[in-house]
């Protein structure tokens, strides 16, 4: 029986959100930056270790605030922030570089565990640091970040590089693993493509 996990990618303008989907999807990177206008959704099939799993991943433009309930005046009042509640994770992405975008993703975090009650201590929260590149550049030093967001989050956390898709796949892979997926949890994780992996499984919506 396939699984499939629906993922969440939050994270402020211009923090290489999309860059780090795209890298894991297609193996591609773009100079342009194109800011995200709309959510995304990109449904890839993944093996790991000899197991099919197929993905829900949902890009989001920046929002405003995590919504606080489903109903007309929270998810579904926002086209943006559809199905939003409804992931099995959420991946939220800064830029190393970027003060703002930590404090951005610091609010969301605190957001998502106040207003999604049902399932919160179960739902994997991932902070990733993104442009690890252009660590010279870096306005918060890394064993901080790790410190503050392993001990006192509870979260998981990963430095990558979208440009040099560095870390691109361990984090997908300790992002499967979090989820809770029994057959996912060894020491060797590798993670390939389905034959089934196209453009035309990718949906923009």
């Amino acid at each position: 029986m396939v699984a499939t996990f629906k993922i969440a990618v939050l994270g402020a303008q211009g923090v290489g959100k999309s860059a780090i989907v795209r890298q894991f999807l297609y193996n591609e990177f773009s100079e342009v930056c194109v800011p995200t206008t709309t959510r995304r959704v990109y449904l890839p099939a993944v093996v790991m270790n000899g197991h099919v799993h197929d993905l829900q991943i949902m890009d989001f433009p920046p929002i405003t605030a995590f919504p606080v309930n489903t109903l007309q005046v929270g998810e579904w009042a926002d086209v943006c922030c559809r199905g939003l509640r409804s992931v099995h994770a959420y991946i939220l992405v800064y830029d190393i570089c970027c003060f703002d975008s930590f404090e951005y993703i610091k609010t969301i975090r605190q957001q998502i565990l106040e207003t999604r009650v049902i399932g919160t201590s179960e739902t994997p929260i991932i902070i990733v640091g993104n442009k690890r590149d252009l660590q010279r550049g870096r306005v918060i030093p890394r064993w901080n970040v790790s410190n503050l967001v392993k001990k006192t989050w509870k979260c998981g956390y990963i430095e990558c590089s979208a440009k040099y898709n560095w870390h691109i796949l361990l984090l997908f892979s300790e992002l499967l693993k979090s989820v809770g997926c029994a057959r996912c949890k060894h020491v060797h994780t590798t993670i390939r493509f389905q034959g089934a992996l196209r453009r035309n499984r990718c949906t923009i919506m």
